[in-house]
């Protein structure tokens, strides 16, 4: 019991220390927990601790956060990846392979050697990538999904390496432990498979996984239905748990990854009204035992041979991660992940994986690895994964300021301009197009996200590739003949230059700006805009209604309230405009903050002072219609 609290308290000291000051220092959790084993690896040295055994067991944290991962991802959004994980997946797979196979046969080795180094390198870290993509928000973009297909293909491709890598055993060679071997190699000690016939063993495999689908389609509902209605937050937690580790037992028990199955489960609970109940339960636990796996890693270098080593398994490394990112790159550019997403890609995925060292445990057990050229594997793979971290940091620093200061590609020739023009197609441009369109009107699109408007084009939308912002690019879209102008750019900076360009040199044109906060309002309006739109104040006004109706104002009063609110407030903004700053904070501007205080109090008395005057006319099931006392009312508001 004292070893265990011992160790547990070693672990989770480590990484409380070094995980937030490795965050503070912009280098990552995943650094921070690998500096974290590397600490600790003297202190385990001491304690006799076998760090191979916990990092087993802290492997799980892969199969959980698989499952979370297929919480995500709905089948109808994996079966539209299929091109990708088979072709990207597939020929990442196998061109590493051959490459790295190729190279070890150079060097000397024999090709059944070659062979299993090639595919022991072929594969990449699941836990660091994801953990990676995940904390930066990368996941959602190009070179993250590209970067999930390869990961997801190459989990796959586990189980035919693990049956292929027996049939290169070399026959001299001699002295290892079969059964120990086997044992970590993801052969169960309780396998419902072994001594089958090869179409049996197919069979239950297929039952297996067709199980696993039909379970999470009929029968999680109303078995977490039924445990929710206990009330037991823990109870909960533990049927979460239980169902992770019990499909994790079943895919093992007929030789299948655990990962797999955990993650084809998550995607038939994607729909599921216990996501999100699911997520947060086993979250906390993969998060602890990722982290548990990164210090083991850390913690399992072998400086020993490192150090007389250290010239030739630091050049193996760095070469094994080159000829990666060299493949990786090109398939990035034959598969259509084009600029700072290609190096997000190759840069991500260039080093060795976990499942490295279960291959080289598994190969070392069957007579394909001698122990002189294991061990130099081991720690190669562990090295790759080290300065994964460092490659994302080399990718923020580096690789990403080049391509949002350069212009990637020539604006493309505007050959339809309309009356409309949308400068900027994100989430908020995206909406107000959409919009216009339904309605029947033409837009020119302007951005310069050139994957985005590919997609666009399909749907017969008017997308152009270039930046808004230039004035020989707005005059071929038309601007000297256009009615409205519709700036939605993300950066403040430049939506306020193209704002107070065309409100100086195109005056007739009405610009409807998007704005991101309040300070942004009053530079737009400073700028010459005076149609400016919050990009989150119709939502949050909505918001605040719904919350009356909630608190159990009647609908009528609440939406009159809302009103009032929007119109008070846009009062407010213009004239505090007047009095805004820029090179003052609001806080420290004397005659902003003593207007701001008096508005506020004008904009209370005069929204309840609407609840006691017109607009009181209604029934309890519904509004009724205006009176002549509301009209007049109006009419007085609009003068």
């Amino acid at each position: 019991m004292t070893d265990f609290l011992l160790l547990a308290f070693l672990f989770l000291a480590a990484g409380v220390v070094s995980v937030p000051i490795a965050s503070r220092l912009g280098l990552g959790s995943v650094l921070g927990y690998l500096i974290a084993g590397i600490a600790l690896s003297p202190v385990l040295t001491l304690l006799h601790v076998d760090v191979i055994s916990i990092q087993h067991f802290a492997e799980f944290g892969v199969v959980m956060m698989l499952f979370l991962v297929g919480l995500e991802l709905e089948p109808r959004l994996l079966w539209e990846m299929r091109a990708r994980l088979l072709g990207l997946g597939g020929l990442q797979v196998g061109l590493t392979a051959s490459l790295v196979a190729a190279a070890a046969f150079a060097f000397g080795q024999v090709w059944q050697v070659s062979v299993a180094i090639g595919l022991i390198f072929a594969l990449s870290s699941t836990a660091i990538v994801l953990q990676t993509l995940n904390e930066k928000g990368l996941m959602k973009s190009d070179g993250g999904q590209a970067s999930f297909s390869v990961l997801l293909f190459q989990d796959i491709a586990v189980i035919p390496i693990l049956a292929f890598l027996p049939l290169l055993a070399i026959p001299g060679l001699a002295g290892h432990d079969d059964s120990h071997g086997a044992e970590e190699g993801h052969g169960a000690a309780l396998s419902l498979v072994d001594g089958l016939p090869e179409w049996q063993a197919a069979l239950l495999t297929l039952a297996a996984i067709a199980l696993v689908v039909a379970a999470g389609m009929y029968l999680t509902r109303p078995a977490f239905r039924f445990i929710a209605q206990a009330n037991l937050r823990e109870i909960f937690i533990a049927a979460a748990l239980t169902f992770v580790i019990g499909i994790a037992l079943l895919m093992t028990m007929v030789g299948l990854s655990p990962a797999l199955g955990t993650f084809l489960a998550g995607v038939v609970l994607a729909n599921s009204e216990y996501r999100h109940e699911l997520e947060s339960d086993i979250d906390p636990f993969r998060g602890l035992l990722l982290g548990l796996f990164f210090m083991t890693v850390g913690a399992s270098i072998d400086f020993g041979l490192l150090a007389d080593n250290t010239l030739v398994i630091i050049g193996l490394t760095l070469g094994v991660m080159a000829l990666k990112t060299a493949v990786l790159m090109g398939l990035a550019r034959i598969f259509k992940v084009r600029d700072e997403q290609s190096w997000l890609f190759s840069m991500a995925l260039a080093q060795a994986g976990e499942f490295g060292f279960v291959l080289i445990s598994f190969a070392t057990a069957n007579s394909v690895l001698p122990d002189d050229i294991a061990a130099p594997l081991t720690l190669i793979v562990t090295l790759s994964m080290m300065l994964t971290p460092m490659l994302f940091i080399a990718y923020d620093k580096f690789v990403l300021p080049r391509y949002e200061e350069a212009e990637p590609r020539d604006a493309d020739e505007i050959t339809a301009p309309s009356h409309i023009i949308i400068a900027g197609h994100g989430r908020f441009g995206s909406v107000v197009n959409q919009m216009l369109l339904s309605a029947g009107h033409e837009t020119t699109v302007l951005d310069h996200n050139a994957g985005m408007l590919e997609r666009l084009r399909v749907f017969g939308v008017r997308a152009f590739y270039g930046d808004a912002t230039r004035p020989d690019l707005l005059h071929a879209a038309g601007i000297e003949n256009a009615k409205v102008l519709v700036v939605a750019i993300d950066d403040k900076h430049r939506s306020t230059e193209l704002v107070r360009y065309v409100a100086g040199n195109h005056p007739h044109v009405h610009i409807t700006a998007r704005a991101m906060d309040r300070n942004h309002v009053y530079e737009l309006w400073g700028a010459g805009c005076r149609d400016v739109i919050r990009d989150t104040f119709d939502s949050a006004v909505r918001a605040g209604r719904s919350v009356y109706e909630a608190l159990g104002t009647h609908p009528f009063d609440a939406e009159r309230a809302a009103r009032g609110f929007v119109s008070e407030n846009q009062r407010t903004i213009r004239e505090l405009a007047g009095l805004y700053d820029p090179a003052v904070p609001n806080h420290e501007n004397a005659p902003y903050r003593e207007r701001a205080r008096e508005l506020l109090d004008e904009q209370a008395e005069q929204i309840r002072a609407r609840g006691r005057g017109a607009f009181h006319e209604r029934s309890e099931r519904g509004w009724t219609p205006p009176t002549p006392e509301d009209v007049k009312a109006v009419a007085r508001r609009l003068e």
